[in-house]
């Protein structure tokens, strides 16, 4: 036997949903029909992504009482529209585009797939992803692009020890770190004009000078001014992403200053079950 519930269907009743592309946002809107209830108007405009034109979306939505924005991760193309909403008071979610994916019925065209998103959004079929507060965000575009320098530099090491390998100068097989001081003031040297490999061992400082008959065989090469020109390059390079990570370094010092209590708490070694022993 049938029995009624009661349950309700539960829908956002203000929803827009954005398909973001990379010079056009397609916005649906869902609100409800006045004096209809249960029935719904729809609205479907295309903003181009420049900031004046979201800008103007934005009072657009606030006009029509939006309360929920659903907007697919989409490349990098979402960042500008969310923060504007965020800015605006807006509650936007951004989706995971693998999880709206695998609910049946997506359309192709981008109209369609807006209409669709914010269909399933208003019935709350999807769920958002986590997108930090904006003092997290810049700590991390501050943080993943020093790491993106440390790549650069990395690679850039790489390319001098492969110059090296083609002047058949094998001083990478003996230190440790040739761009440490002492494989610096070689490497200076090379640039200067220095082709004795004597003079050039000589360089060595602290525990390396006790392999300075190895650096001596190590430095006969056919070391030509074409790689002095190219070394100089590339050790140009590193030295100016040195100086821009420790430039970033500094800003993320002061970007993690508000948080150095909780870092502190977090760094903190973890209690020992181990008890003094009595001497």
């Amino acid at each position: 036997m049938l029995e009624e519930t009661q349950d309700t269907e539960e829908i956002i009743e203000r929803v827009a949903a954005l398909d973001i592309g990379k010079a056009e946002v397609v916005c649906c809107t869902r609100v409800p029909r006045e004096g209809f209830p249960g029935r719904r108007m729809q609205e479907v405009v295309t903003y181009p992504t420049m900031t004046r034109s979201l800008l103007g979306m934005c009072d657009h939505l606030r006009c029509l009482g939006v309360s929920r924005v659903v907007m697919e991760a989409t490349s990098d193309y979402w960042r500008p529209a969310f923060y504007l909403l965020e800015a605006a008071g807006f509650e936007v979610w951004l989706v995971n585009a693998r999880d709206v994916k695998h609910l049946p019925g997506r359309p192709k065209t981008d109209k369609l797939d807006a209409v669709w998103l914010a269909k399933i959004a208003e019935r709350q079929m999807i769920r958002p992803s986590f997108v930090p507060p904006r003092e997290i965000r810049v700590l991390r575009d501050l943080t993943r692009y020093r790491t993106d320098l440390v790549v650069a530099r990395t690679s850039e090491k790489q390319r001098v020890e492969k110059l090296l390998e083609d002047a058949q100068i094998k001083v990478t097989a003996v230190a440790t770190d040739i761009f440490g001081p002492s494989g610096r003031d070689m490497l200076a040297a090379l640039i200067a004009g220095e082709r004795d490999p004597k003079v050039l061992a000589q360089y060595a400082r602290r525990r390396l000078r006790a392999k300075l008959a190895e650096l001596e065989e190590a430095f006969t090469g056919h070391f030509t001014d074409h790689h002095a020109f190219l070394l100089a390059k590339m050790l140009g390079r590193i030295d100016a992403i040195n100086a821009d990570i420790a430039s970033l370094d500094a800003r993320i010092g002061a970007e993690v200053d508000p948080y150095a209590d909780a870092i502190a708490r977090l760094s903190l070694d973890p209690p020992s079950d181990s008890r003094p022993v009595d001497e």
